[in-house]
């Protein structure tokens, strides 16, 4: 990146892009969103933060105890993967995740589209993960 007192040269490997300090403003604002996005599901949701992690929580909740911090979404994923093809809280506590917030990752796994899962009874709540055509869409949308 090179700038002078008018524009700033951002480069991309061989690419480059030549902005005003306006329009480099406007494009640091736009990547701080979407950095910093909080997506809100039916019931869970979703905040990636600037520090990286991912949180999941009860949709509009105000308090931490509902909340599950991770230090990625890619932690998220793998606990995700590490659950069996039917899970219930129990299993979700397993992993060392306690009271409420099981329940939560269940409902944020069968509601975020990164997750090929789906609600298969609410007593016990029980996630199902899908097999198939649905997890390759689910793979390739998820990247």
């Amino acid at each position: 990146m090179t700038t002078d007192d008018e524009s700033i040269l951002v480069q991309f490997g061989d690419d480059a892009c030549e902005l005003s300090r306006g329009d480099a403003a406007d494009l640091q604002a736009a990547l701080g969103d979407a950095l910093t996005e909080k997506r809100e599901f039916f019931r869970t949701a979703g905040e990636y933060r600037e520090d990286g992690s991912y949180v999941v929580s009860r949709r509009s909740a105000e308090s931490t105890g509902n909340e599950k911090v991770f230090r990625s979404f890619d932690e998220l994923r793998r606990l995700y993967e590490r659950l069996p093809a039917t899970f219930t809280a129990e299993d979700v506590s397993r992993t060392g995740i306690t009271g409420s917030r099981r329940h939560m990752l269940i409902r944020h796994f069968a509601e975020h589209p990164a997750f090929d899962c789906d609600v298969s009874s609410r007593s016990p709540l029980t996630g199902t993960k899908r097999t198939g055509p649905a997890t390759d869409a689910a793979d390739a949308t998820a990247d």
